[in-house]
């Protein structure tokens, strides 16, 4: 793999199309991986499962998290992080549609790096990563 590891969990079909080309926009090398629901997005931060191959599923440098998606919410994802002993911390990017502040609250209160309304346009995208010092 060439270039930083990005992990996008969402379960929105036209919100991945959005952020990929929001990443393709700023043309540095990357790997955009994706997973579809909170339990997916545990097991790759894990290594565990079909993510255990750290070669081929390297740990992010940016966790992009939805907080809405099947299986796991992204609150259970921040919520898992938190209780983990890992020796790397993740930058953590929450992405939603809702401007609710008591979400908004806890997402910070769980470690988010950072709380935006979808879509993600590259223009954000190039100022959360300047932000975590990754562009």
């Amino acid at each position: 793999m060439t270039g930083r590891v990005f992990l996008l969990a969402e379960d929105n079909r036209a919100d991945v199309l959005l952020t990929q080309r929001a990443f393709r926009a700023l043309g540095f090398p990357h790997v955009l991986q994706i997973v579809d629901h909170g339990e997916a997005a545990i097991d790759y931060l894990a290594g565990q499962g079909a993510y255990d191959d750290r070669d081929r599923h390297p740990f992010p440098a940016l966790l992009l998290l939805d907080l809405k998606m099947p299986r796991k919410t992204g609150f259970e994802v921040m919520e898992w992080l938190q209780q983990q002993q890992l020796s790397i911390q993740v930058p953590i990017v929450v992405l939603s549609t809702s401007n609710n502040q008591i979400e908004i609250d806890r997402a910070y209160g769980l470690g988010a790096t950072s709380y935006l309304l979808k879509p993600l346009t590259s223009s954000m995208l190039a100022n959360i990563l300047q932000t975590t010092g990754l562009l």
